[in-house]
């Protein structure tokens, strides 16, 4: 059908470049354009400012993010492709950091020894090994002990003897950490329930990017 005057001609987002910033929408891309196209820089900075607020009621969820308006100005940034003149209450964002690629988290690929205890487990015996002996030693092994116990019984629903979880520590220290004579963990209570694993061991992270032992139930602190 050869088309006339009257021929309505349709658009498909397919045949169009694509958006910047999907979530603002067409409508908002082609105010940005005719934004730029306005002589007077004070007029145009004043329809920035009214873009900027037609956009913050598009997305509403940026309001849970912190200096949420700086973002929305970015975005205007971004949506006009960086080439905006106006006069912005924030310093224009430099595309080659905005479109930087994060840098790569490297992966712990060593075995883990006992999965039923976790990753974790492995470095807290790291720490425990380069203490010096003595009663923090003690309390820091009794606390591990104690928690490696909760873990085991996790995943293991039975009873399990404290000379067992004493002869993990052992054993994942490869020879490093010796549990004292004597050594005893507290009872457990019948109503205690195992279903959900994790525990706040209390470590913080020092300076030297070391977890540090922080906290003991008994026996006093370790600065």
């Amino acid at each position: 059908m050869e088309a006339n005057e009257n021929t309505i001609k349709l658009y498909y987002n397919t045949e169009v470049e694509k958006l910047a910033m999907p979530e603002y929408g067409r409508n908002v891309l082609k105010m940005v354009e005719m934004m730029k196209e306005i002589p007077d820089r004070a007029k145009r900075s004043e329809q920035a400012r009214a873009i900027v607020k037609v956009m913050e009621s598009l997305n509403p969820q940026v309001h849970q993010q912190e200096n949420f308006d700086q973002k929305l100005w970015d975005h205007l940034y971004m949506i006009a492709g960086y080439d905006l003149d106006i006069d912005s209450p924030y310093p224009a964002p430099l595309p080659e950091v905005v479109n930087s690629r994060p840098e790569n988290i490297p992966l712990n690929t060593k075995p883990i020894k006992a999965r039923h205890y976790g990753r974790n487990i492995e470095s807290i015996i790291d720490l425990i090994a380069s203490e010096p002996e003595g009663e923090v030693k003690t309390a820091m092994i009794r606390s591990l002990a104690i928690y490696m116990r909760q873990q085991y019984l996790i995943w293991n629903k039975d009873t399990v003897a404290d000379q067992t979880i004493f002869a993990d520590i052992e054993r994942l220290s490869e020879g490093r950490v010796t549990v004292p004579e004597g050594l005893e963990l507290t009872k457990i209570d019948s109503n205690a329930n195992f279903s959900r694993p994790g525990m706040n061991m209390g470590f913080n992270r020092g300076n030297n990017g070391k977890k540090q032992w922080v906290n003991y139930k008994k026996n006093g602190k370790k600065k």
